[in-house]
């Protein structure tokens, strides 16, 4: 294995790192206010047909909170597209839906949306007629820049030996040292109406020996809150072989995922040129209530290669009882492959290397556990997901484990 820090670390005071990796540091001085942008184009009239164009000058690169104060001449649905014209001919919702169910004023709030710094080109949409009266982008959150990439070495045939890991074998929150709290409801880049909260043990938490992730509904008045963690501004991976062993849940409408994002990722035109290794993703509706005999999906997300341009490459594996057994799902990621497993079983080979957009997997990725509701994979939610005594929705590790061969 091979430490490295990162180039545009090296030299920076302990401070600074600590900064960077959104750790707390006593040497550092109290934070300044967080920049917002109150957006001068606003008012805008909606017809609800066509939507309007504007743009933003983005001050700082990280995740904001958006205020929308709009009036409606009665229903429809509303929402704030990024990057119109981008040379990908993407669509890239930053909002999600935001829907109007009769006349009047609202104030609409959304976290999290991720935005990189520079000019962008936006689109408000509608599809009811009103007056979209203002528009504000409050920083919530700076860009943590991963301070460490640890590098791990894939040849010969010795034994693997764990370099990085997390059994879970605490109590309460998760170790802060080791995960950042993703946070909002943007709708993620696929509609997904759940709020991921911050550091609530309701969502995710340490409990006799295993990681709960849990998605409930209708906390603090929001359809669904869950969690998602990722190890961005902790620490990144090159190459290893990488483990989870976890239970899904199984009701439809959930969307489990243990998976790697590449640590380019700063806003969606990002992705998919970050890449992406989908080691465990499984929804409810593909699995059987009474068995919980289901299917996990194997993939990997490049610019080359991907689902929403049609030519995806992926994978799926029949898995048993996926809600009361645990199972592992494992990934080997060399220079020239990347492999996927379930117990110990092959299934799913990715070696595309024609061209950098074929093959993002040269540069560091970070480790992502989440349960997500809905949206585009999870698809409709079981209403008896959130009727009264009804089962916990959680995602449980056992373990997360990166390994290389010394």
């Amino acid at each position: 294995m091979n430490l490295t820090m990162r180039p545009d670390l090296i030299g920076y005071s302990l401070a600074a790192v600590c900064l960077a990796a959104a750790s707390s540091c006593s040497s550092v001085a109290e934070t300044p206010a967080l920049p917002s942008v109150q957006v001068p184009a606003f008012p805008i009239a909606l017809d609800g047909q066509v939507g309007e164009d504007f743009t933003v000058d983005v001050p700082v690169t990280g995740r904001y909170r958006l205020l929308l104060d709009l009036e409606a001449s009665g229903p429809g649905t509303f929402w704030v597209e990024d990057y119109i014209g981008n040379p990908d001919g993407r669509t890239y919702d930053i909002t999600g839906p935001l829907a109007v169910e009769e006349a009047g004023k609202r104030k609409f709030v959304v976290d999290g949306s991720p935005l990189q710094a520079g000019e962008h080109r936006m689109r408000m949409h509608g599809s009811g007629v009103a007056e979209a009266k203002s528009l504000k982008l409050e920083l919530l959150r700076e860009h943590q820049v991963t301070p460490l990439i640890l590098e791990q070495s894939m040849a010969g045939d010795d034994p693997w030996e764990v370099v990085w890991a997390d059994e879970f074998n605490g109590t309460g929150l998760p170790d802060q040292d080791k995960w950042t709290h993703d946070l909002g409801d943007w709708g993620w880049g696929n509609r997904e109406p759940q709020y991921y909260t911050d550091g609530d043990s309701k969502n995710a938490r340490q409990e006799d020996g295993v990681l709960i992730i849990e998605a409930r509904p209708g906390d603090a008045a929001r359809p669904w809150t869950s969690a998602r963690l990722t190890t961005r501004g902790k620490v990144s991976f090159l190459y290893g072989r990488i483990e989870i062993r976890a239970k899904v849940p199984s009701m439809d409408g959930t969307w489990a995922a243990g998976w790697t994002l590449g640590d380019d990722y700063r806003d969606e035109v990002s992705w998919p040129y970050c890449g992406e290794i989908d080691i465990m993703e499984a929804v409810g509706h593909e699995i059987d209530d009474e068995s919980g005999d289901g299917i996990n999906h194997g993939s990997c997300h490049t610019r080359a290669f991907y689902f929403k341009q049609g030519n995806h490459i992926s994978e799926t594996i029949p898995v048993k009882s996926m809600q009361e057994d645990f199972h592992v799902y494992a990934c080997e990621w060399d220079a020239d492959q990347v492999r996927l497993y379930l117990d110990g079983v092959h299934y799913y080979t990715y070696d595309q290397k024609a061209t950098p957009e074929a093959w993002p997997f040269d540069r560091a990725q970070n480790l992502i556990l989440n349960l997500a509701m809905g949206g585009g994979m999870g698809g409709e939610i079981d209403p008896a997901a959130s009727a009264e005594g009804a089962p916990p929705q959680r995602v449980i590790v056992d373990y997360i484990r990166v390994l290389d061969r010394k």
